[in-house]
Formats: structure tokens, sequence, C-alpha cells
């Protein structure tokens, strides 16, 4: 991928989008990622940081190393990190294919809205094996958007969703890759494999979701490729703007709003073996080649691994 591939961009407007949702999911997704004290860590697509301060606060006496390919993004992510008075996590400039760090430096991985935007997500999931140490875990959330679902649904509120899948699968990736967490795991060559599905339900009972999740964090992302869809030619401007009004009629009083993220656990079993992965471990910092972006993923951060105008679930 190049930096212009990543669906959901650097903007501003982009990086509020994922504090907010980040805010507004952190219980369902994040409730019961908990680390033994004095675990060290490896979070993978750390972005702007607004997955890593739930991380960092859940797990006050871990030591996490948050790693992303953009150093514009790595400067968010300390500063927010920072902000919220988190001392235990040091950030680090690396691709998930050139890692730094020797095989098995890590008790834990945890990897959240990247492999969405890989090319080669089961690489990846081998590179990340070889640092872990043996026995110790992995942590993947992932969203679908094949899940998602909305009252009253229209063709043109579903076309517009259909766009960003289209898009994001021309840029290399896979908005529709939470059910095939399970799968990538195993194939990697981890054990004890759970996937727990979690779903957002959403109707004018909850306006806080409303507000946080239907409009702050979905919808907004949809908006953000309108123009590339218009230009790539998936949709006509008439069907796109009927098809976003017809959602925010679904966040109206009688409307509701569903989707499912998927969280993925497995285990380095003693003495197992991934399949050869052309990883860089123990190499430089910054790796190169097209997916040395790979790592800015929006995990409810601002994704250093591509450009600057696109939208995703980070």
């Amino acid at each position: 991928m190049t930096d212009s591939s990543y669906v959901h961009g650097y903007s501003g407007r982009e990086a509020t989008r994922l504090a907010d949702q980040a805010k507004t999911l952190s219980e369902l997704l994040h409730h019961d990622t908990r680390y033994p004290a004095g675990s060290r860590i490896l979070e993978c697509g750390c972005g702007i940081g607004a997955q890593t301060v739930f991380l960092a606060a859940g797990n006050p006496e871990a030591q996490i190393v948050s790693v992303d390919v953009s150093p514009d993004s790595l400067a968010r992510a300390k500063a927010r990190v920072q902000a919220a008075g988190h001392r235990n996590v040091t950030f680090r400039a690396a691709s998930v294919f050139n890692l730094p760090f020797a095989e098995q430096s890590f008790d834990h991985v945890f990897v959240c809205f990247m492999l969405e935007h890989l090319s080669e997500p089961l690489k990846a999931l081998r590179c990340l094996w070889q640092v872990l140490r043996a026995g110790r875990s992995i942590t993947v959330i992932e969203g679908d958007h094949g899940s998602w679902f909305c009252h009253p649904q229209t063709q043109e509120a579903a076309r517009t969703v259909q766009c960003l899948i289209e898009i994001q699968a021309r840029l290399g990736g896979d908005a529709l890759i939470g059910r095939r967490i399970f799968p990538l795991l195993t194939e990697a060559g981890f054990g004890e494999v759970h996937v727990s599905p979690r779903m957002v339900y959403v109707d004018d009972s909850k306006p806080e979701l409303v507000e946080g999740f239907s409009k702050n964090t979905f919808i907004a992302m949809v908006e953000g490729v309108r123009e590339q869809a218009l230009a790539l030619g998936l949709i006509d401007a008439a069907t796109w703007d009927k098809g976003i009004a017809d959602m925010y009629r679904a966040t109206e009083p009688g409307g509701t709003f569903c989707y499912t993220f998927f969280k993925g656990t497995g285990s380095k079993p003693n003495g197992g073996k991934s399949a050869t992965a052309s990883c860089g471990a123990g190499g430089a910092a910054t790796g190169d080649g097209d997916e040395a972006n790979a790592l800015g993923s929006p995990s409810g951060n601002a994704r250093g691994q591509f450009g600057d105008n696109r939208p995703s679930l980070r």
C-alpha cells in the first residue's frame, strides 16, 4: 500500500471521529483487555493513540510499546497519552512487516483496526507471531461493514456503504475482515483461538450511541469516501446524497442502527511454528516497500499508514 491507500485519511475531522469512536466503544471493546502487572505489550498500528489511552488506562502496571509508521500520528499519540496522564507507554516508528524487535520480545500483542487496511493480513500476523513469546497472547479487533444494517433501510443507503467496501478493496484492504479473524489467526499459527462478536445496537432510547456511534462514527466514516466514490463512478451524486440522508433518517426517533465488531484472541504454542514470513524482526525502525505504511491504522487512531483523506473505524 502506498501513503494514499489508507481509505480513511488523516484530516483533523478524521482524528476527531476516531477519538469519539474510541470513547464510545471503549467499554464494549476493551472491558476485558487486561494484562498481568509487568507484562510487556506491543500495540501495532497505534495511529493517533485513540485506542492507546484505553489500553494504558486498563493496564497501568504493564509496559506498552506502541508503533506506527507515521511520525505525525506518533506525535499526536504521544501527546494524547501524556495529556491523559499515562506514563506506561513508549512510542516507536515501525512497520508491522519490519518490526525492530528481537524474536519473542513481548508477552502480549494488541492490534485494533489495522488488518482491514492490509493486502497481506496473514503475513502481518506471522510477523507479529515472531516477536511474541511462546505461551503468550495476541488480541485482534476488527469491524465488518457487511454486518451493518439500519431501519428504515433503503437501497440507496446500502449502496453508499457498499461504495466504502469497494473502495477499500481497490486499495488492497478488506472492510469485511471481521468474519476472517478466526481463520487468519489459526493459519498464522496461533492456538486456542477464540472470537467473540461485539454488537452495537442503537435506537432512540440510547442518545449517546445515536450521536457517538451512528452519526459520529459510522455515517461520518461513510461520508468520508464521497469524492472517491463519485470519481470512480461507483455511484452518482443524487443516489449518494439520498443514501446518506436515509442513514441519518435511521438516527431519528423510530430508527435503529446495528453493527458488529469481532474480537479475537489466541496464543503462541510452546514449541509451535508459524509458516515462514519475510519479516524484518530486529531490523530498521521504519520499513520500506509497498506495505511499510501498514501500521498507521486508525485503530481508533487516525492511521498513519496511509494518506490524508480516508475513513475508517479505527
